[in-house]
Formats: structure tokens, C-alpha cells, sequence
């Protein structure tokens, strides 16, 4: 393996990894009344309504089957919002259609509240499936061959993740010492089997299949397109990408948010992504298959990052 590749094995051995904020029509209030729908025993809250924003799939499926009934035993009245893009959640919760949104990993949430100056923060971790190779008109890795077509994700930072994976199976070969976190196209230092990349929407990976040699599918949209992981041929050993909730940085202290964050960090919820999240990576916190050293890697990542510049 070459150079950059034991790098970035460095860089990924455990880190962090994929948050949202106020409904713009939403009133506060300081405890539950029974215009909110909650009974006069719920605990005293400062919302009594909190309004998640996920893509479909996994992530929504967290809020209806154990999320939602969890907060409303609470008190709170819960809506669930689904998007099929990676640019609209953020949007929104920025412009407080949203209370948080559960979507991305930290490269990601760093990159576009970097680029569109919105003043977001990351709340907590949640079960994220990995990013995967999965086959296309070819079925296993013995069928590779020249001039194959991969798709891959086209935004910048999940697409750097598909061109490590691709140089980990030997199919690429990146330059050495380059940011894993940011790689691109012209971190290519050879193509030795002329592998055509077909950059695509992520939420359109899943239907590519049926056009391309081999896909590399977000996990989350080979989920929610009844793709199995088990399916996948490869799958990126990194846990820099397990992704998290994010808010407005406002209500990163709010009480309501510490109570959102205690039902994804609950015995209940974790007996439920274990049975019905099998082979995900799941959050640091939870001391179960969770990278080890996370603050290691973040400054092995921050020093390849400062290397490369």
C-alpha cells in the first residue's frame, strides 16, 4: 500500500463523525400546556415542539420508531421532515425551519457551514451506516477490468472518501501525503485500469447501478433503497465519517437538545440500532465498535491536513 494510503489508515483508526435548530413558526415556551398537546404531569420544557430534518432512510426511520415516542412521553410534540439532497437540511435548519438535522458526518458540516457562513454546530453522534462498493453490471471484484465505470457521490467530501476507497482496493493510486479528508481528481496520480468516475447525486447512486461496473453508495441510500450492506464488495474502514446530529449553535446548550441527545444515548436505542442496524458504525460513546482513540485521530487528521497544505 502505498504512502498515502498507511497515512490515511493512520488518520482513520477512530475519530468522529454526522445536527439542526429552531422552527421558525414555533413558539417557546417554559413548560408544556395543553394547547402543545402535553399533559399537565410532562416535565417543564423550554419547547414543546421540536422539528427534525434527516434524508430518508435510516436516519428518519431512528426518529418515527424510537425517537419520537420516546419525547413525546416527554411532553414534547415531535415533527419529522425528509430530505433527498445534502444541501437543503442544512439550509433549512439554518433558516430555523428546523430545530436539529441528522444527516452528515463532521467533514462535511465543517466544509458547508464553512462556504455558505452559517453559524451551526454538531450536537452528538448517531449509528451511520459506511460508505460501500457495491456491484453494478459486474458482481464481484473478480470482474474488474479496464475501462470500468464506478459512480461515486459528487459532493466534495463524500467524494474524496470514494477516491481513498478506490486507492485502498489498488484500482487508483493518489498521491502521496495528500489530505484524505479533501482529496479530488487531480490527486490522481494514475489510473492504471482507466477507471471512468461517474459523479452523481448521492440519493441517484442506488438507480446507477443498473449503468456502471460498481457503485460506491452512502450508506444511508443503500439502506433506504433496500440494498443490504452485506451486499457491499467493500467498505471504507475509516470511522472518521460516523455522523452526526447538528443545531444552530444557540441551542447547543438548550435543555431540549440534552433531552434528544439522552433518548440516542439510551439502552433502549441502542438495543434497537444493534438489532436493527446490524453492521453499522456506531457512536464513540457508546464504548461498543466505536473507533478507538478518536482524539488521536482527529490530531492525526488535523496534522495531515497541515502537512499537505
Amino acid at each position: 500500500m502505498q504512502n498515502h494510503a498507511v497515512l490515511f489508515k493512520t488518520v482513520s483508526a477512530g475519530v468522529l463523525v454526522f445536527a439542526l435548530a429552531a422552527c421558525g413558526g414555533q413558539k417557546e415556551a417554559a413548560a408544556p400546556t395543553a394547547a402543545s398537546g402535553a399533559s399537565a404531569a410532562a416535565p417543564a420544557v423550554e419547547k414543546s415542539k421540536i422539528v427534525f430534518g434527516t434524508t430518508a432512510g435510516d436516519f428518519g426511520d431512528m426518529v418515527r420508531d424510537q425517537v419520537k415516542p420516546a419525547l413525546e412521553k416527554q411532553g414534547y410534540q415531535v415533527e419529522l421532515v425528509e430530505f433527498t439532497d445534502y444541501v437543503r437540511p442544512n439550509q433549512a435548519l439554518a433558516q430555523g425551519e428546523l430545530d436539529i438535522n441528522i444527516f452528515q458526518h463532521k467533514p462535511y458540516l465543517d466544509d458547508f457551514k464553512k462556504e455558505h457562513k452559517l453559524d451551526l454546530v454538531e450536537a452528538f453522534q448517531v449509528p451511520t451506516a459506511p460508505l460501500g462498493l457495491y456491484p453494478g453490471k459486474a458482481k464481484s471484484l473478480d470482474e474488474v477490468k479496464d475501462g470500468m465505470s464506478v459512480s461515486a457521490p459528487n459532493d466534495p467530501s463524500n467524494f474524496a472518501r470514494a477516491l481513498v476507497m478506490l486507492d485502498e482496493l489498488g484500482w487508483v493510486q493518489l498521491k502521496d501525503n495528500i489530505d484524505p479528508l479533501t482529496a479530488s481528481k487531480k490527486d490522481i496520480a494514475s489510473n492504471p485500469k482507466n477507471i471512468q468516475i461517474v459523479e452523481l447525486e448521492a440519493a441517484q447512486l442506488p438507480r446507477s447501478r443498473q449503468d456502471v461496473d460498481f457503485a460506491v453508495i452512502n450508506g444511508n441510500y443503500a439502506t433506504s433503497s433496500g440494498i443490504k450492506l452485506t451486499e457491499a464488495l467493500f467498505q471504507e474502514p475509516s470511522y472518521a465519517y460516523v455522523n452526526w446530529s447538528a443545531v444552530k449553535t444557540a441551542d447547543k446548550d438548550s435543555k431540549w437538545l440534552k433531552d434528544v441527545e439522552a433518548v440516542y444515548n439510551s439502552d433502549d436505542f441502542k438495543k434497537y440500532a444493534q438489532t436493527r442496524f446490524a453492521g453499522y458504525k456506531y457512536p464513540e460513546v457508546w464504548g461498543l465498535n466505536a473507533a478507538q482513540g478518536a482524539k488521536a485521530e482527529a490530531a492525526s487528521t488535523a496534522a495531515a491536513s497541515a502537512a499537505s497544505k
